[in-house]
């Protein structure tokens, strides 16, 4: 194997340098171990690292890796992947590539319109409601107004679109059971907030997962397409957009994509391109096939 490899780092969700969320990209020569893609994810610190193999029936495989474990889901780090594709000329403009994930296939492709733009579709809306958890309305200090579970295992609460979300302490080192796999704190925005793609955002959300090694996700692909839904609902509109006020804000344009499926547009962009040592990073077929799936 060749023992350098193309990766890049893309901030996602974002039209300006040094906000949004940042991602690893690194372009594959062959399956190579989770334990090397893993220590790899450990030293980038990124909140995921993006991994593309194309195997031998052409197809692109992706998986992501947080700085301690691997998760079924990122994305920001396919909308990374997606950009990283386009630099390196693997996906061109009115193009979809099928993206073979832990998810399920995952169709990206480049915005016609919009430069460093791309969207992706991702499963959403499966929100279950649950008693509020006392703990963590004590944890908060305010007032949860509805609460569920999910599917892909993270926690949404509703808060009053009077709190400030953006000066909220960090809830995540007093975080208990399912809350620390991820906990969304969302609430709707008055006019006149931040803008996505030419339009005014009509929530906003904050994203809490200390026990995946992420004290708080600056932008959160993932999480937007499972609370969009709620938020189309509400709205009676087929279309959102979506912000997230953290340290590195950004936001989304999410549309409906069918039963169950987000579709996420946003921009992304390149903060540095070069090459890794992939030296000692093992071969592991085996373990990508029972990974990635179609």
């Amino acid at each position: 194997m060749n023992v350098r490899r193309p990766a890049v780092l893309v901030e996602a969700f974002t039209a300006d340098l040094l906000q949004g969320n940042g991602a690893a990209v690194v372009w594959l020569e062959q399956p190579v171990t989770a334990a090397w893609m893993q220590r790899l994810a450990s030293s980038f610190k990124q909140s995921e690292t993006a991994f593309l193999y194309r195997n031998d029936q052409d197809i692109w495989c992706l998986r992501w890796f947080t700085p301690s474990c691997e998760v079924p889901l990122c994305g920001h780090a396919t909308l990374a992947a997606s950009l990283a594709l386009a630099h390196w000329g693997q996906l061109q403009p009115g193009e979809t590539l099928q993206l073979a994930s832990r998810s399920g296939a995952l169709p990206v492709g480049l915005h016609p319109d919009e430069p460093n733009s791309a969207s992706l579709v991702l499963p959403g809306g499966d929100l279950e409601p649950l008693p509020v958890p006392e703990p963590l309305q004590a944890l908060l200090g305010l007032e949860i107004q509805s609460y569920w579970g999910s599917a892909l295992g993270y926690r949404v609460g509703l808060l009053d679109a009077g709190v400030d979300l953006h000066a909220l302490a960090s809830p995540a080192a007093g975080l208990q059971g399912q809350d620390r796999m991820g906990l969304v704190l969302m609430q709707a925005l008055p006019a006149g907030g931040p803008t996505v793609m030419g339009a005014p955002c009509d929530y906003q959300l904050r994203f809490f997962a200390p026990g995946l090694g992420i004290e708080e996700d600056p932008v959160t692909g993932s999480a937007h397409a499972l609370v969009a839904p709620w938020w189309m609902q509400q709205l009676e509109r087929p279309q959102v957009r979506g912000w997230q006020p953290s340290h590195r804000c950004g936001g989304m344009l999410c549309d409906d994509a069918g039963p169950g499926r987000v579709r996420l547009t946003g921009a992304g962009q390149l903060l540095w391109d070069g090459q890794i040592n992939a030296s000692g990073c093992g071969f592991d077929p085996d373990d990508w096939q029972q990974a990635v799936h179609l």
